[in-house]
């Protein structure tokens, strides 16, 4: 995950002081690498040994350290400004073109975000999982369930054998049924989400491998799991909390399923030409009104 990324996910669960100093970096990322530590204390309503241990949390030796990877990842997207100036907060009497430019131009960075913090090698672990899987069982609530629901239909088309659930009732019993070599997939944006870890913790006490995908790396969820794949989030108005992750959720699964396809390949290839030839009479033809 990129430094400012880690810093947003994080920010939740920090002590009210470090969570301003966080408030303040994120709300202006290029002014905070220009900044003395002084500076950057008195914007944040703190102290120098506030932002030192600030910078310790993150792995830094000093606020120095801190500095330069702040203003190396504000250079990296420094082509992206356009994106970074758009506001996120949507008013009443918006119209809908700046509408339009506020939700295209924040999902547009989330996207990017979650490719740039995106652990390939996990993303391997997973698909290689899921690939050689006899059940995979995928789980999550409210917006991750339609998350999870979409993620069934894509193995399923390939004969993966695939169940989404969305009752916590249902998941729990079909988690007590999985075993060894089979997966469970707990989507949750929080990684707090009671549900999920119990439905994670249920499979994994059975054998199964384990995988969570959350945007927050340290949440409940991410310990219970084996396998972690990590999504950014940006909220918006209207758009808060597990709402705002949906596009990063797919991404994430997306890349996951085309890697299981990939391993398939023969399989899915088969799977595509008989689906596509079953629906064929329900197509109207190309020029038909």
């Amino acid at each position: 995950m990129g430094l400012l990324g880690r810093i947003r996910a994080d920010q939740a669960d920090q002590p009210e002081a470090l969570r301003k100093v966080a408030e303040a970096i994120l709300a202006n990322p290029a002014q905070a690498a220009r900044s003395t530590i002084v500076d950057l204390a008195e914007r944040s309503g703190t102290s120098t040994a506030t932002i030192t241990r600030f910078c310790r949390a993150l792995g830094f030796g000093g606020y120095a350290e801190l500095r330069v990877a702040v203003a190396t990842e504000t250079g990296r997207t420094a082509t992206q400004r356009w994106e970074t100036d758009i506001g996120q907060e949507i008013l009443p009497t918006d119209d809908l073109d700046r509408v339009l430019g506020v939700v295209s131009g924040n999902d547009i960075r989330l996207i990017r975000e979650t490719a740039a913090q995106l652990d390939l090698a996990m993303v391997e672990k997973v698909a290689e999982a899921i690939s050689r899987a006899g059940r995979v069982l995928l789980f999550g609530v409210s917006s991750s369930a339609a998350v999870s629901s979409e993620m069934e239909q894509r193995l399923q088309r390939i004969r993966v054998p695939t169940w989404s659930r969305s009752d916590a009732h249902s998941a729990l019993s079909d988690a007590a049924l999985l075993g060894h070599g089979d997966v469970a997939v707990g989507i949750s944006h929080s990684g707090r989400t009671r549900e999920v870890i119990e439905v994670l913790a249920e499979a994994g006490s059975h054998g199964a491998i384990t995988v969570a995908v959350t945007s927050h790396p340290d949440s409940p969820l991410a310990e219970v799991a084996e396998l972690v794949l990590t999504t950014a989030s940006r909220e918006t108005t209207f758009r808060a909390h597990g709402f705002a992750a949906i596009h990063s959720q797919l991404l994430v699964l997306d890349i996951v399923y085309v890697s299981v396809a990939q391993r398939t390949y023969e399989r899915t290839r088969e799977a595509f030409d008989l689906t596509v030839r079953a629906v064929e009479g329900h197509r109207l033809p190309e020029g038909e009104p």
